[in-house]
């Protein structure tokens, strides 16, 4: 069947008040299934564990979302042993019947659209625009790997000489390990799996333990469209219990991570050291953090770029990878700029998502604590503008969008992943200065200018350091294979998920040469 050119799914307008109803009414649904059990599964078998993983609401700490099974090594063992069970006869299948699967799941995705967000919504703390630009994003992963994958498949070119017939094409690389985040928790889970069962592997995927909801969600959904046993298989578990195990395990043949840069370096570091009976060089691919800049040059449109900063810096509480947690702004237009951006700030509502407030919760006590020892901190390097507080009067994780002017380009604040509404002001003396600044960190993922100099903008182009580079748009956002997502140094492989060549990192070529008579 000749499907259509991909096309990115379409969001909803939550201006439209029948929609609005249709989410909340998504939510009542969801909300009376609260509380249920969940299993493990294992080779297409459901596994119950003796230990649990509680998911709660942080929205409202009083509600439990769900009850999750917390695997153990054993548990870890058998569900890799299955992967490679299944890969026994998974990685003959055609690339059409693979990519079929992905296609019927985007289908049911689809039709559970609403569900899926109000899952999300609850569990992640995510408002309306955000839960469902996750779940669209999810949707593109797999219409998109799924058109990959017939693409893969494809012969591919040689240069031909005489007496020989040779051809070139791609194997799967076997059973790994993918370990999902928080904070795009069906998205990413859905890419970071789907990528590489599409390529012929299989996986097993271990969510974040703050929403295995939405781990769970897309397990059905797999076994719903008949995924055969062993490809996919999914556990909770707490990483402190199975990481490091099936990182070093000899059978695990590669992992994907996308999370923090210290868990990242250290599975980096742990799967470079061969185990006994390792066959090969464990391929890890790793998407990890970002101290994203927004520049705003001295002939910006400030009124575009404070919307842009707003956006970046608070969208979903600032909890993106993405996200812009420095504005470096001239000094001459400094005062004006922060003025409106302090006006644009207060403006935002702070409240329960499930109401579709601007600002939600942040996504755990974790994360609480630790955004807020930050704040403390900047206190000590800047001048608190705006917020630098606990909402003391709603039942969850709720801290107001905080700002700090005056901040020095090596102030902690300025150089280390706060993951959380903080956003350090930097002056600039100038476009050479700002890039300056933009550069100065370990990181190197989205990044975006303000200016109105095309030539400005093209010097951004070439020696602005990050993955994603935005002119004259906000930092965060990313579309598949519109803006094909990774980044540079600190912050990952740049492995550019929603990209043409994302396949490549799950797949090896194999070179045939025959000699003819």
């Amino acid at each position: 069947m000749n499907r259509p050119p991909y096309r990115p799914e379409q969001y909803l307008d939550f201006s439209d008040t029948s929609i609005v109803a249709q989410q909340r009414a998504a939510l009542e649904k969801v909300r009376s299934m609260f509380g249920k059990e969940y299993p493990n599964i294992i080779y297409g078998e459901e596994v119950f564990t003796d230990k649990k993983v509680v998911s709660i609401n942080p929205a409202d700490i009083s509600e439990t979302i769900g009850i999750f099974q917390s695997a153990t090594q054993s548990d870890a063992e058998r569900a890799l042993q299955s992967a490679w069970k299944g890969f026994e006869t998974w990685k003959d299948v055609p690339a059409e019947q693979r990519a079929e699967y992905l296609f019927r799941a985007a289908d049911i995705v689809r039709q559970r659209r609403l569900e899926i967000n109000a899952w999300m919504i609850s569990e992640a703390g995510k408002n309306y625009p955000e839960a469902d630009a996750d779940t669209c994003e999810a949707i593109d992963f797999l219409e998109f790997y799924g058109r990959e994958a017939l693409r893969y498949a494809q012969p591919q070119p040689l240069t031909r000489i005489p007496g020989e017939d040779n051809s070139y094409f791609y194997i799967p690389l076997g059973a790994g390990f993918v370990v999902t985040p928080w904070n795009f928790p069906f998205a990413i889970l859905v890419g970071t799996s789907a990528a590489p069962i599409a390529a012929g592997n299989t996986v097993v995927l271990k969510p974040a333990m703050e929403t295995p909801m939405m781990g769970w969600i897309f397990a059905d959904i797999m076994r719903e469209v008949g995924l055969p046993p062993g490809v996919l298989n999914f556990i909770s578990a707490d990483p402190l219990d199975v990481g490091d195990f099936l990182v070093q395990h000899p059978k695990t043949r590669f992992i994907s991570f996308t999370g923090s840069m210290h868990v990242g370096l250290r599975i980096n570091q742990l799967a470079a050291q061969p185990q006994p009976e390792q066959l090969w060089i464990k391929r890890v691919i790793a998407e990890m953090g970002g101290k994203d800049a927004i520049i705003v040059a001295d002939d910006a449109d400030i009124d575009d770029a404070v919307r842009g900063t707003v956006a970046s810096a608070f969208g979903f509480q600032g909890q993106k990878c993405s996200a812009c947690s420095r504005v470096i702004v001239d000094e001459c237009i400094h005062d004006e700029f922060v003025t409106k951006l302090v006006a644009a700030t207060q403006e935002l509502t702070i409240g329960n998502p499930k109401d579709n407030a601007s600002i939600g919760p942040v996504s755990s006590q974790k994360a609480e604590n630790k955004i807020l020892e930050y704040i403390e901190i900047g206190k000590t390097e800047g001048k608190l503008l705006v917020g630098g507080k606990k909402v003391p009067h709603l039942n969850g994780y709720y801290i107001e969008p905080t700002i700090f002017d005056d901040v020095a380009p090596t102030a902690r604040i300025a150089q280390e992943e706060i993951f959380g509404p903080v956003l350090a002001v930097i002056r600039a003396k100038d476009f050479n200065h700002a890039l300056e600044i933009a550069n100065g960190t370990k990181y190197g993922l989205t990044g975006a200018v303000y200016s109105t100099s095309p030539g400005r903008l093209e010097r951004a182009r070439r020696e602005f350091f990050v993955g994603n580079l935005y002119l004259n748009r906000k930092c965060t956002g990313a579309i598949v294979d519109v803006h094909p997502f990774g980044g540079f140094n600190m912050s990952g492989t740049d492995s550019k998920a929603g990209s043409r060549d994302y396949l490549m990192l799950f797949l090896q070529g194999k070179s045939v040469t025959r000699k003819l008579p």
